[in-house]
């Protein structure tokens, strides 16, 4: 693995990273085909209340939690008032914006009730972040460092982390309820399997190269030719930004990019196709829009429609007053450099992105005297600027859910960037919230169409490339695959080794 997680704990954890290893050990009451369609899983049945406002879910009757205890609707009942709760602090608590309780309707039928439709509500059941975690669990408190003290119902048990070096998983010999849309039924077939932190590429390829490992995940461009249509090893690649692109997602009531001048001249101030190609060796495509091209909802009509009009960028600028430049050839203003931070967070690095936004960084200098300021910063830092609403530019991908979910956890009023931002901007949050409710999937599309095309018109962002997982392993290594629902490698539970 290219990034340790920082939290095990899926209804904590913020990183993607985490959540391809969290669903090993935590299933969720559906499954998300890679259709998009739902399938059962710990729930066998679900219905929806003519008005969207109740949903109700028949439960298995043959599931345990991995510490013995009985999954049941108290069980899922007592999980999604924990999310709720603001003093567990759950970030998992975003996907519950709308839900105000679970009721127990009989042993194993858990009715939830919701204060207005939420047309992302399915998808967010069948999210890892509202997994299922033993309520003797949550009660010990902080499980954010795995091991057996994180007790889910999934194919494999945490056995043991240890920190800075691996997180093993043994077979839950009892497990019987694998989702719809699995390729077999019954345990894992893997007696145990290991994960190993390996930040360095070159590290990670000749751990697999010699045979130390026998899968690696975050396979750098420049090492696909050595995996890719090889007798001895299978590359496999993920959808092409099926959640969200890779983003600069700009702070827009912070100065300097409170003016829209200048965060069109950041957005049109250079060309990222050939920076994406240099970086990604043309393995990964840039990016027009924050829902990436493999998403049912990407708006094509953004391909061509906006960006690297470097004349019109430096229009701008002068327009703006920028008109004058310092020593090292930066535009300024009443004394003042144009210079906008990229706050990145060291745990979330990966993939070359920091190279990317350093070629962003060369272009912008150049092309437009812009001082763009890339900072690898803690996640403590990080977390101070987002609660304090004084970030300046975020980049990332979000984590996979509905569309409008999606939408709403970028730019929303109460999303994950914005809720703590004064003021934002009525015309796209108005937008957002209408489509989380919007149930009619026509008007639900439209909605999420005009959403994406105004935060590129308005330069609230600026969608850099469409990222993939990149998986390589040994050819006797059999099962791999991504999962819809989390847009990144799926759990080990189909996973078999060949001749074994």
């Amino acid at each position: 693995m290219t990034t340790e997680p920082s939290c095990f704990d899926p209804h904590r954890s913020s990183q993607q990273a985490a959540f391809f290893v969290a669903r090993n050990y935590i299933d969720s009451l559906v499954g998300k085909r890679a259709d998009g369609s739902f399938a059962p899983w710990l729930a066998t049945q679900w219905s929806i209340a003519p008005d969207g406002l109740t949903y109700t879910f028949t439960l298995r009757e043959d599931v345990a939690f991995h510490d013995g205890e009985t999954f049941d609707a108290a069980a899922v009942k007592a999980n999604y008032d924990f999310v709720k709760k603001p003093e567990n602090a759950a970030t998992a608590a975003s996907l519950l914006e709308n839900f105000t309780g679970a009721e127990v309707v009989a042993p194993h039928v858990v009715r939830f009730t919701l204060s207005r439709p939420d047309s992302t509500f399915l998808e967010s059941v069948s999210n890892v972040k509202l997994g299922l975690i033993s309520p003797k669990a949550l009660a010990k408190g902080d499980l954010c460092g795995g091991g057996p003290a994180l007790a889910g119902t999934g194919p494999f048990v945490f056995e043991r982390y240890v920190r800075g070096q691996s997180a093993t998983f043994v077979r839950n010999k009892a497990y019987a309820w694998a989702p719809g849309y699995a390729a077999h039924h019954g345990p894992a077939y893997l007696d145990r399997f290991t994960f190993r932190f390996l930040p360095e590429y070159a590290v990670r390829t000749g751990a697999l190269t010699s045979g130390q490992v026998d899968v690696i995940e975050g396979v750098q461009a420049t090492d696909v030719s050595l995996f890719a249509d090889q007798p001895d090893f299978t590359l496999l690649v993920g959808p092409s930004g099926a959640s969200t692109s890779f983003t600069f997602n700009i702070n827009y009531t912070r100065w300097p990019a409170d003016d829209v001048r200048v965060r069109r001249a950041l957005r049109d101030g250079f060309d990222p196709e050939p920076i994406v190609r240099q970086v990604y060796l043309g393995h990964v495509p840039r990016a027009w829009s924050i829902i990436g091209p493999a998403n049912p909802a990407y708006n094509k009509a953004l391909v061509g429609a906006w960006g690297n009009d470097i004349a019109g960028a430096n229009r701008l600028l002068d327009e703006a007053g920028w008109t004058t430049r310092d020593a090292e050839g930066f535009r300024t203003k009443d004394g003042r450099r144009l210079r906008i931070d990229v706050g990145y967070p060291q745990p979330y690095v990966r993939d070359n992105r920091e190279i990317l936004i350093q070629g962003i960084q060369a272009a912008l200098r150049k092309n437009i005297g812009l001082d763009l300021n890339l900072r690898i910063v803690t996640a403590g830092e990080y977390a101070k600027g987002n609660a304090t609403g004084t970030w300046a530019i975020y980049p990332n991908t979000d984590n996979p859910s509905d569309p409008a979910r999606e939408l709403w956890d970028m730019l929303g009023s109460k999303g994950f960037l914005y809720t703590n931002v004064p003021h934002p901007d009525p015309e796209i949050t108005g937008l957002i919230d209408e489509a989380l409710q919007a149930t009619d999937p026509t008007r639900k599309r439209a909605l999420t169409d005009r959403i994406q095309a105004l935060g590129v018109e308005k330069a609230f962002i600026v969608p850099l490339f469409a990222p993939s997982w990149f998986l390589a392993a040994k050819k006797r290594v059999r099962g791999l695959s991504f999962e819809a629902g989390l847009d990144s490698p799926s759990s080990a539970y189909d996973v078999w080794l060949e001749g074994a």
